[in-house]
């Protein structure tokens, strides 16, 4: 079917994306992967290509654009190379940190941090999960205790994507203990703040070249000036942005099932086995055809929902249901996909091996698929109750 999400606008500046990646992305990925990290650079190359923040507006050296469509194009490139671990640094950056900015931020603040993710030169990130609350975010223990003009920061984040490079993080804190999700606050937190330390690199199934990383809050005081929002409402701007979230999981991994199986066509057309290519054998076939079924019926779900996100009607209900069918299609399509490749399939050199790997932890970070199957399921039981 003819695919009408995008115009000319877009193929222009997928042709920039894809240039860029040629350039400054394939070249390198398999040294960042061997050094379980991306160099710097890639990110101020990026930036200078206009391929950071977006959609801040052009005075904080932004685009100005919040068609989610340019993102998503970005996406489908990264995912054509296997860039997993660069895109989701990408991801938190543009995807989550910059709306909260945006969004939330004081004109001061606009002007204090926007400008350097737009170019690459200041890192974000954000520390929501600790070592005992991951999904369940009213379970938060770092706290926040307001100070005469400062807050002082104590606590430990985890599994923290960008927490090696972050120049600034946002930090989900407890300000009261006594209001439980109404008592939670966002902050700022500076690199050079004393007592903000990183702990280990930490390894990963997948997504290797990805600086996730511990960070640690000893008495780090940050001026007030830093609260992100409204005191005691991070909860509910937390709410109100994972939606965003979730759609970008969902779209990259649609990409990479797309990328899978594109990679899987081209092998099985090839690669001969008994005196015929793989791809000819009925199994192989009727395998194909059910895994690019289900990616192209889900692309019409993933393209309608970007199609609401862009004009704000996207729900969190349909977020959900986007982000777990999504990355559930991901996982199953690249363990398929790495199957048909035989024994080249488990090695490392091939793109579907990294794939395969990478996408394990898409049905976990940003909610996992429980957590959105109870948020639809909840929201079944209240239209019913409302009858």
């Amino acid at each position: 079917m003819q695919r009408t999400l995008y115009d000319q606008d877009h193929e222009d500046f997928r042709a920039i994306v894809r240039e860029f990646i040629t350039r400054e992305v394939a070249p390198q990925q398999q040294h960042w992967e061997q050094r379980h990290l991306i160099d710097r650079a890639v990110w101020t190359a990026a930036g200078k290509q206009g391929l950071l923040g977006l959609a801040a507006p052009e005075e904080y050296g932004g685009a100005g654009q919040h068609d989610f469509r340019y993102r998503a194009v970005m996406m489908e490139e990264f995912a054509r190379v296997g860039a997993a671990s660069l895109q989701s640094g990408f991801a938190v950056q543009d995807d989550i940190v910059l709306p909260y900015l945006l969004d939330l931020g004081t004109e001061e603040q606009k002007r204090r941090w926007v400008p350097g993710m737009c170019t690459g030169e200041t890192v974000s990130a954000i520390a929501m999960t600790e070592p005992g609350a991951g999904s369940d975010l009213q379970g938060i223990r770092t706290t926040a205790v307001r100070d005469g003009d400062d807050w002082i920061i104590d606590g430990t984040k985890t599994f923290i994507t960008n927490g090696i490079h972050a120049d600034l993080v946002i930090v989900a804190a407890r300000t009261d203990p006594a209001a439980g999700a109404k008592g939670i606050s966002l902050f700022v937190v500076e690199r050079d703040a004393p007592g903000f330390t990183r702990g280990r690199k930490l390894e990963k199934v997948g997504l290797h070249a990805q600086d996730t990383a511990e960070l640690f809050f000893d008495a780090v005081r940050v001026p007030a000036g830093n609260l992100l929002g409204s005191e005691g409402e991070g909860f509910v701007h937390l709410m109100e942005r994972l939606p965003r979230e979730r759609m970008s999981i969902a779209v990259f991994a649609q990409c990479v099932a797309e990328a899978a199986l594109d990679w899987t066509l081209d092998y099985a057309a090839d690669r001969q086995a008994f005196g015929q290519a793989i791809g000819d054998f009925q199994h192989s076939r009727f395998l194909l055809a059910e895994l690019v079924t289900h990616t192209e019926v889900t692309r019409a779900y993933i393209d309608k929902a970007i199609t609401e996100l862009i004009a704000g009607t996207l729900t969190a209900v349909d977020a959900a249901k986007a982000k777990w069918w999504a990355t559930e299609l991901q996982t199953r399509v690249t363990d398929r996909c790495l199957q048909l490749h035989g024994g080249y399939g488990y090695m490392l050199e091939y793109p579907i091996a990294r794939a395969f790997i990478d996408a394990r932890i898409q049905t976990i970070y940003g909610g996992t698929t429980e957590i959105m199957k109870e948020i639809i399921g909840r929201d079944l039981a209240r239209r019913k109750a409302d009858r």
